[in-house]
C-alpha cells in the first residue's frame, strides 16, 4: 500500500523542480494506516462458523422430519394391511350369514342390519384413508419445499465460500478497502480510501444488501448515478464474482471524485 502511494506521489511531482535536496520526503510524514486485518479475519471466521452451524442444524432437522415421515408411512401401511385382513374376515362372515338367510327370516333381517353396519364402517374407513392420503401429500410438498430452500441456500453459501480470507485480504490491500457492519444482519459496508488525489484520507462507501440471491447496492457516499451502479450490479450478478463489484464501485467513486 505504501509503495503504491509513493509511486503515485512521485509520478504526480515528477514535473516539479526539487526545492531542496535535504528536505524530508512527504511519504515519511504520512500516518501509518491500520486496516485491522486480524480483527476482520476473526469476524469472518466467526461468521463462517455461524453459517456452518445453521446449515448443520437445518440438515439434521430435515433428516429427522424425513425419518418421522417414513415411520408414519410404515405405520399407515401396517394399518392398511390389518384393515384388509379384517375386511377379508368380515367378508367371510357375511358369506356365512347369507347361507343362513334361507333358514330363518329373522336371521336374514339381523344379517342385513349387520351388513349395513359393516358398509357404514367401510365408508368411514375409506374417508379416513382419503384424509390420510391428502395429509401425506401435503407433508410431502412441505418437505420438498424445505429441501429446495436448503439446496438453494447451500448453493449460495458454496458460491460465497470461494472468497476466502487470503483472497479477500489481497483485494482489500490493493483497493484500499475496509469492510464494516452496516447495522443490519443482511448488509455489509465497504469503505474506500485513496480515491481523491487531493485528500487521500477522504472516504467513499457503499452498503451491499445480501437479503436475496442477487446483489444490490442500497446506499453510497458520494452519490453515484443509479444507471452506472445498475450496470456494475448486472455484471456481478451474472459472474457471481465479488471482486467485479469491488473494482467497479471503486472506479465509479474515482470518476465521481474527479468530476
Amino acid at each position: 500500500m505504501t509503495s503504491a502511494f509513493e509511486s503515485s506521489l512521485s509520478s504526480s511531482m515528477s514535473g516539479r523542480q526539487p526545492i531542496s535536496t535535504t528536505a524530508p520526503s512527504m511519504a515519511d510524514s504520512l500516518p501509518s494506516i491500520n486496516f485491522g486485518f486480524d480483527e476482520l479475519r476473526d469476524r469472518m471466521n466467526k461468521f463462517s462458523a455461524k453459517f456452518d452451524a445453521f446449515i448443520e442444524q437445518g440438515r439434521k432437522r430435515v433428516l429427522e422430519e424425513r425419518n418421522q415421515f417414513r415411520m408414519n408411512v410404515a405405520e399407515l401401511q401396517e394399518d392398511q394391511r390389518m384393515k384388509k385382513k379384517d375386511a377379508e374376515i368380515l367378508q367371510h362372515k357375511t358369506n356365512t350369514h347369507q347361507q343362513m338367510i334361507s333358514k330363518e327370516t329373522a336371521e336374514t333381517r339381523e344379517m342385513q342390519a349387520a351388513i349395513a353396519s359393516l358398509s357404514a364402517q367401510r365408508d368411514k374407513n375409506q374417508g379416513l384413508r382419503d384424509a390420510l392420503k391428502a395429509q401425506i401429500a401435503e407433508t410431502q410438498k412441505e418437505i420438498d419445499a424445505r429441501l429446495a430452500a436448503q439446496r438453494a441456500h447451500a448453493a449460495h453459501v458454496e458460491a460465497q465460500a470461494r472468497f476466502n480470507v487470503p483472497e479477500l485480504d489481497f483485494w482489500i490491500s490493493n483497493l484500499c478497502l475496509k469492510i464494516e457492519g452496516a447495522g443490519q444482519t443482511d448488509r455489509l459496508k465497504f469503505v474506500y480510501t485513496h480515491i481523491d488525489e487531493k485528500n487521500w484520507e477522504r472516504e467513499a462507501w457503499f452498503e451491499l444488501s445480501t437479503l436475496s440471491r442477487d446483489y444490490d447496492v442500497r446506499h453510497c457516499r458520494p452519490k453515484l448515478e443509479r444507471e452506472k451502479v445498475d450496470r456494475v450490479l448486472e455484471r456481478v450478478n451474472e459472474t457471481r464474482e465479488l471482486v467485479v463489484l469491488l473494482k467497479g464501485m471503486r472506479e465509479l467513486f474515482v470518476e465521481a471524485m474527479k468530476s
